[in-house]
């Protein structure tokens, strides 16, 4: 039997969830299953090697309790678990397929299964095209086009690559047991991971040293290794956690940051660096830079020692660059900036300041509001805002006026215990995320939200409506001189389901207009803003706010994939609302 990994652990658990949403299983042991596959993922540290620590327990890992260690224990010793083979067994494999179309929740796949005998996509699609599936009871002719349009989102593939947050967790996993080789000199992770694309396909590794074989020995013994695909001189293959493809490139020191600036790409960022170093009569490859020698009937060639190649400073400097970020490095104007010294001094993790979007208990957050409060102090933020769902999100018991006043009164007593002593630690602000309402207007009134330190409006119903509908929901919250930032605005969810049409253009006029805030939702699943649309508000004037979404004390971690986000985008701190102290935020707020 193949080791188990944390990642195959994972993904048991999060099928083991699919399952029991889809069989109408109690909402708790789904919330569970799903938690408990987000805190595995995110290990470095094999559980594995957990339980075989006498001094230790998987149930002192975060949201593992007794029934879902056993269930982990039974994975690791046969591979297999007896609960999801029983499950399987009751609901068809389609149902999976089924719920990769957005729109589509368990209940809806479930009853799509019963009543049309689906066993595809294809069958789906051809039921919607017959119109058999509006005739099914709480569907319809607008759901059944729903789905039509829908379809070809979930057949995509590039819908099935991992988040970026995935990909990290097992890059920094490999980068911890390459760096345990002896003949590693230096090691680094390379192409869109680097670049911190939302999603990555593979990933590769670049590593300094004189023993490529010994390299590639070590990588082929990584516990996580399921299978060697390829094997040369200086490079080699493995599939990995996922199934996730590995390519590893073994060089000597002097062509390191060749390799490194090669590897990571893009592709379009490195035809344009290149094309500038042929104009200069050098050539650019992943051993060097090489004065080139015009041969007749052979066109251009290298020759003679290099010019640059050990670290990534040395390459682009002998093209007459400054080192550019890979965030920025996909072709756009990153090249032209940097001949010009105006490369953006990007945003870093240490510049915010506060976490100004998360939830608690009081609605559908896993952690207390003490217990968020406390964690975001020990992660070093100086301010936070808790912003519970208001009421017309239901599914989270969403707070109405009575519950939210409550909570809010509960926040004053927990600021003035914090300031007893002195100067706060944190200062937690009262907060509200509430919805813009399908026929308009916000799910709580301007009564209630006046009393707020902080308004995040978001849309969280009616996202098929027409584009002007949309937009005219969003631009009139904007209006709000109540509403501080409007939170994930356009709504997708990364492979999941693609935002809603919506005339981004207009809300960012709207937004640089009022001076409302637009956020980049670092939750992995969102990063909502794009990197697209957050360098379009930008160059608009607007501020944005970089906010975790958090629901649990872990979830304040993903701060750094907001960051990520920001970084792709081009931001700096200044272009950050909540890289700033509370007083000068407050400053900035519109009202």
């Amino acid at each position: 039997m193949s080791r188990v990994t944390n990642a195959d652990i994972a993904t048991v658990f999060e099928h083991v969830a699919d399952l029991l949403e889809y069989e109408g299983d109690n909402v708790f042991r789904v919330r569970a299953y799903r938690s408990a596959a987000r805190t595995i993922g995110g290990l470095v540290e094999s559980l594995a090697s957990v339980r075989a620590d006498p001094a230790r327990s998987l149930t002192d890992l975060e949201g593992i309790g007794a029934d879902l260690a056993g269930k982990i224990g039974e994975l690791l010793d046969s591979g297999r678990l007896g609960l999801l083979a029983e499950l399987e067994k009751r609901v068809p494999p389609v149902a999976f397929e089924l719920m990769r179309v957005p729109g589509l929740g368990p209940k809806k796949a479930k009853a799509l299964v019963a009543e049309l005998g689906l066993t595809s996509l294809d069958g789906l699609e051809q039921a919607c095209r017959e119109g058999r599936v509006a005739t099914l009871k709480g569907f319809g002719a607008k759901t059944q086009a729903a789905i039509l349009g829908n379809i070809g989102f979930a057949k995509d593939p590039a819908h099935n690559r991992l988040l970026w947050n995935d990909a990290d967790a097992i890059m920094r996993g490999l980068l911890d047991w390459m760096r345990k080789c002896p003949e590693v000199r230096r090691v680094e992770g390379a192409g869109s991971w680097r670049r911190g694309r939302e999603t990555i396909g593979d990933l590769d590794l670049v590593v300094e040293s004189a023993e490529a074989d010994a390299v590639m020995d070590h990588l082929g013994s990584w516990p996580e290794t399921s299978a060697v695909l390829l094997r040369g001189d200086t490079k080699t293959s493995v599939r990995g956690p996922h199934d996730v493809q590995i390519d590893l490139r073994v060089v000597e020191g002097g062509s390191f940051g060749a390799a490194l600036q090669y590897f990571t790409g893009s592709k379009e960022h490195n035809v344009k660096l290149r094309s500038r170093a042929r104009e200069q009569g050098l050539s650019i490859n992943e051993y060097g830079v090489f004065p080139l020698a015009s041969t007749a009937g052979v066109g251009d060639l290298p020759r003679g020692r290099s010019r640059g190649g050990a670290d990534e400073k040395e390459v682009y400097g002998a093209v007459g660059l400054p080192w550019i970020p890979p965030e920025l490095r996909e072709g756009a104007d990153e090249i032209d900036l940097a001949e010009h010294s105006a490369l953006p001094e990007l945003v870093e993790i240490g510049d915010v300041r506060g976490d100004l979007h998360m939830h608690t208990t009081a609605t559908d957050g896993e952690d207390s509001l003490a217990d968020m409060v406390r964690a975001a102090i020990a992660r070093g933020l100086s301010y936070v805002a808790i912003t519970d769902h208001g009421q017309r999100v239901t599914m989270a018991r969403g707070l109405d006026r009575k519950r939210l006043l409550r909570q809010w009164a509960e926040i004053d007593r927990l600021n003035e215990s914090l300031a007893a002593d002195g100067p706060p630690p944190i200062v937690v602000l009262k907060g509200i995320e509430v919805d813009m309402l399908e026929k308009g207007g916000l799910d709580l009134p301007d009564d209630v939200l006046v009393q707020a330190d902080w308004v995040v409006a978001s849309l969280h119903y009616g996202q098929n409506q027409p584009r002007d509908r949309i937009t005219a929901r969003i631009v009139e919250a904007i209006e709000n001189p109540l509403v501080s930032v409007i939170g994930h605005p356009t709504g997708r969810l990364i492979n999941r389901r693609p935002a809603y049409d919506v005339d981004i253009e207009a809300v960012i006029e709207a937004a640089a207009r009022t001076g409302t805030f637009l956020e980049i939702n670092a939750n992995p699943w969102r990063l909502d803003l794009d990197d697209r649309h957050a360098a379009a508000a930008k160059r608009s004037g607007v501020k944005l706010v970089i906010s975790t979404d958090a629901h649990s004390t872990r979830g304040l971690d993903v701060m750094r994939c907001g960051v990520l986000q920001a970084r792709r985008a081009g931001l700096e701190a200044k272009d950050v609302a909540n890289t700033r102290t509370l007083p000068q935020l407050k400053k900035l707020l519109k009202k």
